[in-house]
């Protein structure tokens, strides 16, 4: 039996032997049909039975065996897998935008599994699973805070400036936090259980890492069920889970609402973990109708088995008033709005209310920079069912709407609604999540940035629906003359994940974070959901992820005396080479070789021009 190796410099990991042992082999049925019969799915149910104990027993070596199998398989379909999400969202080959299919599906899936990769290395030789770790420090109020990126040198090149943090559950320590890890893994004779994983439809990469994190993580075999939005990626997932598939640890299938309900239901699924809506989530847990309206109010599932979920939100974007300058107003302008349309608004967590000071001098001008950009960005089908419909919902329910743009059929059109009045809680801006290309602005006092903060932070917290994700935008100077304030007032912003000048899709991306609502949601009151994936690390009590990027790009930072060399980023939708870059990391997260090193620079680079 072989083991893990890691290389230091490069913390690329590989296997050591072609005829490594994965596990007993389960016999491969025939390739599953679109919409399987019951008895077909009762079939890949009863072969996930007979292999979960196999697989929660497995030896580390086998498993990270697995794990490189996935990644010599991601390097042959990536190519594949990008173009058919391009074709069916209506991209063309050459369009810039494709960046989004890398970054959303084979790059941060490529990531993710060097990540795990490491950990495996680790929990297999002993080692501390912090040992690629960086700073623990200690939070004013106790709570702990590990930074998980960057882990290592090509990341600290590739995302200059950027860093990332957990910040853990009360009761986790410096002295206990390692106790607190990989708890699956401290149990001598695990029990296997069967996962049914229903994908998201909007983002490729939701689904695998989903599957991922329930084999790895939490040691279940899986029945993954593709959302009907993209399950034209059956055969490239197939593909990539193709070993697993072959020993019955994975069962992949296709299929309409029936199919998800009669397997949510089925006996032989002893957990569920899905992304969607909450609507759907209730379908789920408590039933539809009248049955189900009831069942909720009495708090009474219908279902006994455990049901995590990851469900959206309205998604703030709160700014710090600072001296900001035309160049600065530009470039956060292209931040938000990115935010905004990043995969055409079909984001979890695409900003939807813009949260601006209303003493500022500077909001007109940024509101103006946002028009514009809203104007001049290309529009692009609205692939996402239902897209255009909620628009035109959000449009009609306030006052204040700006409509951009003349859309052809099937094209949403841009909607802008300012002006809203905090005080209305009943907006539906406020109370609904838009999953379309819908923004809104809001204002709220403050005689100065750090009041204005704690204004900003009582509205979402309070007003907003939903705590998966929050963006914050601030300045270097402001943020230094708030010193601690800034990093005190943080801890009370209850969200899952924040991004403090980054947009917070990029703690989905970063797979050594963790991904889910701010804990605490409860199934009658269930808004972005319960549980967490991804998590490379294994940490048993994460509470909510912070990314930091530079506020100024490179190189105009260096005029501020901003140590960073992170020109515009590539996953801004007006940066012109951003496919050509991710196609490259992708590769690179693939094969880390120095020699590829200065095609992703240059190409990175270009994008800024």
């Amino acid at each position: 039996m072989s083991t893990l190796t890691s290389n230091d410099a490069s913390h690329d990991v590989r296997e050591t032997a072609e005829d490594q042992a994965m596990g007993q082999k389960a016999g491969q049925e025939t390739p599953q049909p679109r919409n399987p019969n019951r008895a077909q799915l009762d079939s890949y149910v009863q072969t996930l039975q007979q292999q979960k104990d196999i697989w929660a027993n497995l030896e580390l070596p086998e498993k990270f065996h697995h794990i490189m199998e996935m990644r010599r398989k991601l390097k042959e379909v990536a190519e594949r897998w990008v173009y058919l999400a391009a074709e069916a969202k209506g991209l063309t080959p050459d369009s810039p935008l494709l960046g989004e299919e890398w970054a959303g599906g084979p790059w941060t899936l490529a990531h993710g599994l060097n990540r795990y990769a490491e950990t495996f290395y680790a929990l297999e030789h002993g080692d501390d699973l912090l040992k690629n770790a960086g700073d623990i420090r200690v939070h004013k109020n106790g709570q702990l805070i590990v930074e998980v990126a960057p882990v290592n040198f090509y990341e600290e090149i590739f995302l200059n400036g950027v860093r990332a943090e957990l910040w853990m559950e009360p009761g986790i320590t410096r002295d206990n936090v390692s106790e607190n890890m990989a708890h699956f893994y401290r149990n001598p004779a695990p029990e296997g259980k069967v996962a049914l994983v229903l994908g998201a439809g909007n983002v490729a990469g939701i689904a695998p890492l989903d599957v991922l994190h329930k084999l790895l993580a939490e040691g279940q075999v899986v029945l993954l069920k593709l959302n009907p939005v993209n399950d034209y990626l059956l055969p490239v997932i197939e593909e990539l889970f193709e070993s697993l598939i072959s020993y019955g640890f994975v069962r992949i299938v296709t299929g309409d609402a029936d199919v998800g309900a009669y397997l949510t239901e089925h006996p032989g699924i002893d957990t569920i973990h899905m992304t969607g809506s909450s609507h759907t989530y209730d379908a789920i847990v408590f039933g539809t109708g009248e049955e189900g309206e009831q069942r909720k109010a009495a708090g009474t599932p219908r279902l006994d088995k455990p049901v995590t979920a990851e469900l959206g939100n309205v998604s703030p974007t709160i700014v710090l008033p600072g001296d900001w300058s035309d160049a600065d107003i530009r470039f956060q302008a292209e931040n938000i709005v990115t935010q905004k349309l990043q995969n055409g608004g079909f984001n979890c967590v695409a900003s939807q209310v813009l949260i601006l000071p209303a003493n500022w001098e500077k909001t007109p001008y940024l509101l103006g920079e946002i028009r514009g950009l809203l104007r001049t960005v290309p529009q692009r089908p609205s692939y996402y069912p239902g897209a255009i419909d909620r628009a035109q919902r959000f449009s009609a329910s306030h006052g204040r709407v700006e409509t951009i743009g003349n859309p052809d059929e099937g094209v949403s059109h841009r909607v802008l609604i300012t002006e809203v009045d905090p005080e209305d809680k009943e907006a539906l801006i406020f109370c609904d999540e838009a999953f379309s290309t819908v923004l809104a602005q809001t204002s709220l006092p403050g005689d100065d940035a750090t009041e204005f903060f704690q204004n900003a932070i009582n509205f979402a917290n309070d007003t907003l629906y939903g705590t998966l994700g929050a963006n914050i935008i601030v300045d270097p100077k402001t943020l230094q003359q708030m010193g601690h304030v800034f990093d005190n007032m943080l801890a009370d912003l209850r969200y899952g994940a924040i991004g403090v000048n980054i947009w917070i899709g990029g703690a989905f991306s970063l797979t050594q974070t963790a991904w889910g609502a701010y804990p605490g949601h409860t199934p009658d009151d269930i808004q972005s959901g319960t549980g967490k994936v991804h998590n490379a690390f294994l940490f048993d009590a994460p509470q909510k992820t912070v990314v930091y990027a530079p506020f100024r790009p490179f190189p105009r930072n260096l005029l501020h005396r901003e140590r960073s060399v992170l020109p515009k980023p590539p996953w801004f939708v007006t940066n012109k080479t951003s496919a050509e870059t991710f196609r490259r990391l992708t590769y690179f997260e693939l094969d880390p070789n120095p020699r590829h090193l200065p095609g992703v620079v240059f190409s990175a680079m270009r994008g800024a021009l």
